[in-house]
């Protein structure tokens, strides 16, 4: 039996991640509660929890080649021959803002952006999982990115500039998880 795309996305995160401490709390918990809401995803959702496992494989130090995570591990993730993995670890939680922002050129040339649901699914368990791994709010996560990294950085000005699209990536994830549980939920709440 072969190992499932989510199962070598976990180990192979936690390899690079676990020495980086609350970088892999975080990154573990974003796995989970991709893991969580999977099924409302099919086929896909094997794919949405891979995905959430390696978004933030490029602060490895032994993969940090620019020193642009999203742009570092989509390379890694695309290296080891998975193309939807690279792209989506690539634009998780607006990136692309992010690498204008920064000056690389041709950053939606080498890895296209779909605006689908994997996307925004992706940017949902990200912004809504604290640096720790504790279950957070979108505004509270945008906040404690711009304090973080200080407000006048290229991180702070691309999560503000995100924020209506994060909005609706969160809104989108939500309405598509309840309708697949069938049931109501309040918020990112029902998913913890």
């Amino acid at each position: 039996m072969t190992e499932s795309v989510s199962a070598w996305a976990r180990s192979t995160a936690e390899r690079y991640l676990r020495p980086l401490g609350r970088r892999w709390s975080h990154v573990a918990a974003v796995g989970a509660l991709a893991d969580r809401i999977a099924p409302a995803f099919g086929a896909d959702g094997d794919t949405l929890v891979a995905a959430a496992y390696l978004h933030d494989i490029g602060y490895a130090p032994d993969l940090a080649a620019t020193g642009f995570h999203p742009l570092d591990g989509g390379r890694f993730v695309r290296a080891q021959g998975y193309e939807l993995l690279a792209r989506l670890v690539a634009h998780h939680s607006g990136a692309r803002r992010e690498a204008k922002l920064r000056g690389i050129n041709g950053y939606c040339e080498e890895f296209p952006f779909e605006d689908g649901p994997l996307d925004y699914a992706l940017t949902f368990c990200d912004l809504t999982t604290g640096p720790d791994g504790a279950p957070v709010s979108l505004q509270y996560r945008v906040r404690e990115i711009t304090e973080r990294y200080g407000p006048d950085t290229v991180v702070a000005q691309a999560i503000a500039a995100g924020l209506p699209e994060f909005e609706r990536a969160c809104r989108l994830t939500e309405e598509r998880v309840a309708a697949a549980l069938g049931q109501r939920m309040a918020g990112s709440s029902a998913f913890r």
